[in-house]
């Protein structure tokens, strides 16, 4: 069964959609990432994101005067990438809802989208009637943003003084016309109503950046402000387009449910986090009883017992607050190179809505344990500050001739990047009072100057077929294979408070796993004397307080 019919099994589920991952109240992360489809940033800012394995590319276009803003940009990659139709398979955004950081960036879209309209009223009245004086207008624009770009104050001064003597010359032009009659006429308003068009632009390009400015501000304030897309709800069954994007949603949400993930080599598993620690319990399988055999068992039967009590690690003997309820998974890890460009997902019969079915899950724990093949980690997963932290401890089991070992590994995804958690600067000039000139007061300032409104103006009748502005403008390329999350996760070693959470988990997980492991083989007639030995001796090792770069092998 490919990915389509997955997508159908999920997508024919009568009722609304209810977001499935992540506990409530959990949408720092995802507000943050949401916030990017409204900013007015340069799109180059995004770079300041990428992080150590994964980084993001503005390609420039044919023209400066087309080139997106980072709202703009972020909107339209996201878009594209996440609900495409040919997309390829996304890596899953952990601690947040993809779905909705989609929804905000259709939205901005859709406010854009309105704004535009307008302005291409306005350019068809203002510009396209009048074309020599836009022309005109549009020459000595490029030609003065080409001489401030090279930061040269002196040519810059020069520049401006051009400037402000064409429009002297202008205005003298206007006044005293060669031309007399009707050419005469249409030669004035070419030059006058491209300015008066440019002021009309300006009104409504400041007040769609209010709005966007107000929603970017009100999601990193907790305000949740919602996602309007009424195009995605179809109104009748010859709806094609609004169906084709609620079925996109719905498959995006499927997906993120999926329990399989891809190891990347020293990038760890994608969506995860690198791992940072290691502890490994390894012994010979020994009957307790002489003469007598153990008892046989599975992998999959210690898998169930440290399964059953990892669920109690949110109780404890004392009142002291302690761990939130963990999400216990059991997880499909599949290798992939460490500079793949894409992931492919399991498929077949086996496979339902991206979820591999629960008797695969314990085919490939008893059986997949060495040589090529996917293989079965039990996973528990803390989503920690408000979202902005996830911490993930794997569990294996495997059992090679006479020798059982457990593995614990610990992975830890921060934060996003401050980038996306900065609020909107408010634009305002401090000025002294006129008469208390000791004292000051703050002006404010337009939130779109006037080079904004150009670029504003210019791009509009293109937006109808955003392919052009791509090429002519240019475009965000987003780093590959491209999950939300991951791809702009900075380090939590950086912040004191969520690296001691990441390796506070690791000592009481490690003695649950150890604690159920044990009790199974004993059960089963083992002689447990050196296993017990062994994680007394990594109960030990595990309270190292440095993180380690685990999946770096330096040999």
């Amino acid at each position: 069964m490919g990915a389509a019919v997955a997508d159908d099994v999920f997508d024919f589920r009568p009722g609304a959609q209810v977001p499935l991952s992540g506990a409530a109240g959990q949408t720092a992360a995802t507000h943050a990432l949401a916030s990017a489809a409204y900013r007015d940033d340069k799109a180059a800012k995004i770079l300041d994101a990428n992080n150590e394995w994964h980084k993001s590319e503005v390609k420039d276009g044919l023209w400066s005067l087309f080139a997106p803003n980072l709202g703009e940009a972020f909107a339209r990659a996201v878009q594209v990438r996440m609900l495409g139709g040919a997309r390829k398979p996304l890596i899953q955004s952990f601690g947040m809802e993809p779905q909705s950081i989609v929804e905000h960036c259709l939205a901005a879209n859709n406010i854009r989208k309105e704004r535009d309209r307008w302005l291409t009223v306005v350019m068809v009245l203002c510009g396209l009637l009048f074309l020599p004086g836009l022309l005109v207008w549009l020459l000595l624009f490029t030609v003065k943003q080409a001489v401030v770009k090279r930061d040269n104050k002196r040519a810059s001064a020069i520049a401006t003084a051009a400037m402000v003597a064409i429009g002297v010359l202008a205005v003298i032009f206007l006044v005293k016309l060669p031309v007399d009659g009707l050419l005469g006429w249409y030669i004035r308003a070419a030059i006058v109503v491209p300015v008066l068009g440019w002021f009309w632009a300006k009104m409504i390009a400041e007040r769609t950046a209010r709005d966007l400015r107000d929603r970017w501000g009100s999601l990193l304030s907790g305000g949740g402000i919602g996602a309007k897309i009424p195009e995605a709800v179809p109104g009748s069954p010859g709806e094609t387009a609004a169906e084709q994007l609620r079925q996109g949603l719905a498959r995006l949400s499927a997906e993120q449910q999926s329990n399989s993930v891809f190891y990347a080599g020293p990038k760890g598993i994608l969506g995860m986090g690198t791992r940072w620690g290691s502890w490994q319990l390894a012994e010979e399988l020994v009957s307790s009883k002489e003469g007598t055999e153990i008892h046989p068992f599975r992998s999959w039967d210690v898998i169930r017992a440290v399964h059953d009590q990892l669920r109690l690690l949110e109780r404890g003997p004392l009142h002291t607050g302690g761990f939130p309820t963990p999400s216990i998974k059991h997880w499909i890890v599949s290798p992939i190179g460490e500079n793949a460009k894409a992931v492919s997902r399991p498929s077949g019969t086996e496979v339902e809505a991206f979820q591999v079915r629960g008797h695969e899950i314990q085919r490939i724990c008893n059986e997949q344990q060495f040589g090529s093949g996917n293989r079965h980690y039990l996973g528990v997963q803390f989503t920690l500050w408000d979202g902005q932290l996830v911490i993930t401890m794997l569990i294996t089991v495997t059992v090679l001739h006479e020798t059982l070992r457990i593995e614990v590994t610990g992975h830890a995804l921060g934060p996003v990047h401050s980038l996306f958690t900065s609020k909107p600067d408010p634009k305002v000039k401090k000025v002294s009072k006129p008469i208390k000139f000791w004292e000051t007061t703050e002006r404010k300032l337009p939130l779109v100057d006037a080079d904004e409104v150009v670029r504003l103006a210019v791009r509009a009748p293109f937006t109808w077929y955003p392919p052009i502005l791509d090429h002519l403008g240019g475009k965000l390329v987003l780093p590959e294979p491209f999950g939300l999350r991951h791809a702009w996760a900075d380090k939590p070693w950086r912040h004191r408070f969520m690296a001691d959470d990441a390796l506070r988990a690791a000592t009481p997980v490690l003695r649950v796993v150890h604690s159920a492991a044990i009790k199974v083989l004993e059960e089963n007639g083992v002689d447990t004397e050196k296993f017990g030995n062994r994680s007394g001796l990594l109960s030990g090792l595990v309270q190292d307080p440095m993180p380690r770069k685990a999946d770096v092998y330096d040999a």
